[in-house]
């Protein structure tokens, strides 16, 4: 047993260690801090480009993840190429999928104005075009031509009727054939007038004309449309000449890209099949391929370039944070339009996901996110097995829109997805999901603490530079520093560690800020560059401000329940002694705030055969471990005192005025004392409070929270007043982590509160009682005046106690047919491997 000094209970930061200017004098942060583990993952999972292996970085909340690993992507990306634009285009021989153009960066633009230039002059210069004189002239000569072979036959057809004593008579009904007399019609007075034999023989001659008539008419439709195919092969000649002309700085330009070159031909023979209806003509194509209204403007819809992604301004491979990973976020999404009270789509509707627009780069996504958007994880893995992304309509995927849905083509995928989670996401989709192990196969771990050497608190410093200048904080002084490195300390639980949880970090000074503004105005550009000694920086005095603030503002039930100590409502001793009774700590964790509070423990004993009952345990507020913390006091009372004879003691432990559960074996070596007390019946100090576990040989091993429970039963103590003798008793391996509060330090150092590392079960029984433990002597006996000869002393007393009690007759009954079996709780399981 030791009694620890001031130095030891806070491992102080030298402000020295940053020289006089603070943060400002060191180099803002490159890379991951304290994360060399993870760093080489990274690198790994980056470098290599087997199927699969992406990673997975795990790391709890606030360690910086995020955004600590898109800086050392963003870092990378900068030395990678650019990634190609991504454009969806009109398939003229299938419109339900839409092809997929790959561009280099900025092509994809520059083809979509090239094509919206083209498109425009399409639709503004080709009907003026058309009205070129020589065209004209061309058109009329074919018409001319076609005429005078009309002509030629009307006149083969007149001739031949005149043969016959008609004349052929152009009505707009059609052709008809007139019968003449003397040479002129005859009228139906005369055809009256005529004999029935002249009649027959006029309608004779008619029907025989009539038969040459029909195929003169036949003849006359041939010539008709084979005018209008000339005609329309003309203007189709000369709009593919007009065109030509047009698309040849297109063609020049995208040259080098066979798949544009296909398009613009594609588009070159639709416009010549849609000529009508650029023309400004009624007809067109029968069937319209984009709306149900074939309008010129629908046609110049179904030439635009919809350019996806864009990547004109990138420097670089992209970092993408996709804070929303929801299916259409991620996949991208076919987007509608309500047109006469329907909805409808093209591929001018199509939307990129992240995963496009991080194509050619890296995908960050918080996996809690993902997993909470439905569909979202199994559409990542389909992806990220074929490497090849389908934008598609999670809604008709699952059967839940009748309407029929574009299939745009395949997109290749050339990227690297990290997933950002906590280590129960990873484990969790570990055992459940057995694709995570075929899909993220380097995992990226994060620690949560780093050593704590020189180098590091540097890198504090360093972080804080960068914090500074990228928010526009005030600088830091030296001191200010070093608070900040104890504080990560204290967060880390271990005076030779630094935690890593950098977003709590950067909250503290960014409220140390707020204050620093208040006492001098607000930081300007002038006060972020000033030398260490001058108005503007954030100082000691602000940092620790911001930590008591940030304590002050959650610590309402802290107080509430100091109040009912002060009270007398909650018992606790802080003075005197007592028999069976000593003060264990425990530590509150609600929200983000965890304090400690002393817990009184009382034990009572007699003889009896029961052993040793857990209260907390048969009334259900004790957790698995608290029991077994119990339950290993057994098995060193048995050790020490019950070798050669039966366990003659009943003992009752509870955590008095415990309502709401309690767990964990910290508590364990001050029941054993407590216990140790009752049965030797020797007091113990209550000014002393106690913490640490206990296993069977009697050794103190380590608990957590060793600085929450010595804080919190300091207060108590504070507001009861300080005699000059409290303190506490922690494990010696708990040394380590203390980094208690300034306050509690420097009352350690004037003398008026006390810290006491123990090793063992014997150390802390004699600090308490102030009487020797013990030894045993060759025979195994201990001193009569020793606890131990005392403890053994009363417990033979219950033994022959026993021995003149009968043991009734059930239990001999039991105890002989080996009947009696311990009772389990059914909120108690066995615990599972």
């Amino acid at each position: 047993m030791r009694r620890l000094e001031a130095d030891e209970v806070r491992k102080i930061s030298l402000p020295d260690v940053f020289g006089h200017l603070g943060s400002a004098a060191f180099q803002p942060l490159e890379g991951i801090l304290g994360q060399e583990r993870a760093v080489a993952a990274l690198q790994f999972g980056l470098n290599i480009h087997a199927e699969g292996f992406h990673v997975f970085v795990v790391g709890q909340p606030g360690t910086g993840r995020t955004t600590a690993v898109k800086t050392y992507l963003e870092n990378i990306a900068r030395t990678l190429p650019v990634p190609d634009d991504i454009a969806y285009v009109y398939n003229f021989q299938d419109p339900q999928h839409p092809r997929s153009l790959i561009l280099p960066a900025g092509e994809g633009e520059k083809l979509k104005r090239a094509m919206a230039d083209f498109v425009e002059t399409v639709l503004h210069e080709l009907p003026k075009a058309f009205e070129d004189e020589r065209f004209q002239e061309s058109r009329q000569k074919v018409m001319q031509q076609f005429d005078r072979e009309r002509q030629e036959r009307i006149a083969r057809l007149s001739a031949e009727a005149a043969q016959y004593q008609f004349a052929l008579e152009f009505l707009p009904q059609g052709i008809y054939y007139v019968p003449l007399k003397d040479g002129k019609p005859l009228s139906d007075e005369d055809f009256q007038k005529l004999s029935e034999e002249e009649k027959t023989a006029l309608n004779e001659r008619r029907e025989a004309l009539q038969t040459r008539l029909g195929q003169a008419m036949r003849e006359f439709r041939l010539l008709e449309r084979n005018l209008q195919e000339a005609l329309k092969e003309l203007d189709r000649s000369h709009a593919k000449a007009v065109l030509d002309v047009w698309l040849m700085p297109l063609l020049e330009l995208f040259a080098a890209h066979q798949e544009v070159v296909h398009y613009l031909h594609d588009v070159r023979e639709d416009m010549l099949d849609e000529l009508p209806l650029l023309l400004n003509k009624q007809g067109g194509a029968e069937v319209q391929r984009m709306r149900p209204t074939g309008t010129r403007d629908d046609l110049a819809r179904r030439y635009r370039i919809n350019v996806i992604v864009d990547h004109r301004e990138t420097k670089g491979a992209p970092v993408i944070v996709e804070r929303n990973p929801t299916f259409p976020n991620l996949i991208g999404r076919i987007e509608r339009e309500a047109i006469f009270g329907a909805l409808v789509t093209d591929y001018t509707l199509l939307r990129a996901g992240s995963l496009l627009k991080a194509n050619g780069g890296f995908l960050i996504i918080p996996v809690e996110e993902l997993l909470k958007a439905p569909y979202a994880w199994d559409g990542l893995k389909r992806t990220l097995r074929a490497m090849r992304l389908v934008i598609e309509d999670v809604g008709e995927q699952y059967g839940l829109l009748a309407a029929k849905a574009l299939r745009p083509e395949p997109v290749p995928l050339k990227i690297k997805v990290v997933l950002i989670g906590s280590p129960i996401h990873y484990y969790l989709l570990f055992q459940y999901d057995p694709e995570i192990r075929e899909l993220f196969k380097v995992k990226a771990e994060f620690a949560t603490t780093m050593p704590r050497t020189e180098e590091n608190e540097r890198a504090y410093a360093s972080f804080f530079r960068t914090l500074s200048e990228k928010e526009r904080l005030r600088p830091l002084t030296a001191g200010a520093m070093a608070k900040l490195v104890e504080h990560g300390a204290r967060l880390a639980g271990e005076q030779g560690k630094l935690a890593t949880r950098f977003a709590e970090l950067a909250d503290v000074v960014r409220e140390a800020n707020f204050y620093a503004e208040q006492e001098g105005g607000e930081a300007d550009e002038a006060d972020v560059k000033q030398e260490a000694g001058e108005a503007g920086e954030i100082t000691a005095a602000h940092i620790e401000k911001s930590l008591k603030e940030r304590f002050y503002r959650s610590s309402l039930l802290k107080e509430r329940i100091e109040e009912l100590y002060d009270q007398g409502v909650l018992l606790v001793h802080t003075d005197g002694k007592a028999v069976g009774a000593v003060n264990g700590l425990a530590v509150l964790s609600i929200g983000d705030l965890t304090f400690g509070v002393p817990k009184r423990i009382t034990v009572t004993v007699s003889a009896g055969r029961e052993g040793i009952i857990d209260i907390e345990r048969e009334s259900r507020l004790g957790g698995n471990i608290h029991t077994k913390g119990v339950l290993i006091l057994s098995g060193y009372l048995r050790e020490r005192y019950a070798r050669e004879a039966p366990f003659p003691l009943a003992a009752q432990i509870v955590f008095e005025q415990s309502y709401d559960g309690v767990d964990g074996d910290s508590a364990s070596s001050t029941e054993l004392y407590a216990l140790l007390s009752a049965l030797a019946e020797i007091p113990l100090r209550q000014d002393l409070a106690v913490t640490g576990s206990v296993n069977q040989k009697g050794e103190i091993q380590a608990i957590g929270g060793v600085n929450e429970k010595i804080e919190g039963f300091f207060d108590i103590c504070q507001q009861k007043g300080l005699t000059g003798t409290q303190g506490v008793i922690i494990p010696e391996a708990n040394v380590q982590n203390l980094m208690l509060r300034e306050d509690v330090v420097q009352h350690i150092r004037e003398g008026t509160f006390h810290i006491y590392a123990v090793r063992t079960v014997d150390e802390g029984i004699e600090l308490l009682t102030g009487i020797p433990a013990g030894k045993p002597d060759e025979s195994g006996e201990y001193p009569e005046d020793s606890l131990h000869g005392r403890v053994i002393r009363r417990l033979r007393a219950f033994q022959a106690q026993l021995r003149r009690t009968p043991i009734p007759l059930t239990q001999r009954v039991e105890a002989a047919t080996g009947q009696e079996e311990r009772k389990e709780e059914p909120h108690d399981p066995e615990p599972k491997p």
